[in-house]
């Protein structure tokens, strides 16, 4: 996959409303975000067309007129993308670190634990296979 666009805060907004539910009309995406944010519609249609202008937004036309939106960047991607970023300025990618002082501070649920345990095998068994 290209490299992902550099989102702001307020076009993550937009792009949580689309991951949610695509495509959306603007008119959607208006009403889905005056609920939760204080932006009049122009500001809205302005971000929608910058994640356009970035590529990380599509849309194609509905009968002729209305644009229909929908994400180009999936929203496990761009949290991938995001945590390795963030890795990378806190822990100098450093993975354990991280891992070590989240299991330190963090309350698991045994739920919790067995996912994590079931990870921590899959990683192994990859590792295994690639050592051969």
């Amino acid at each position: 996959m290209k490299d992902l666009p550099k989102i702001t805060e307020a076009e993550l907004e937009i792009m949580k409303v689309l991951w949610e539910k695509s495509p959306q009309t603007a008119n959607e995406v208006i009403e889905n975000l005056e609920l939760t944010m204080d932006w009049k519609p122009k500001t809205i249609r302005t971000l929608i067309n910058r994640l356009v202008q970035k590529e990380a937004v599509s849309y194609h036309q509905e009968n002729g007129r209305m644009y229909e939106y929908f994400p180009l960047v999936s929203q496990d991607y761009y949290l991938q993308v995001e945590t390795k970023s963030l890795l990378k300025r806190f822990y100098g990618a450093a993975f354990k670190p991280l891992l070590v002082n989240f299991l330190k501070e963090e309350k698991l649920s045994s739920e919790d634990i067995n996912e994590l345990k079931r990870i921590l095998e899959q990683k192994t068994e990859e590792n295994q296979r690639e050592d051969r």
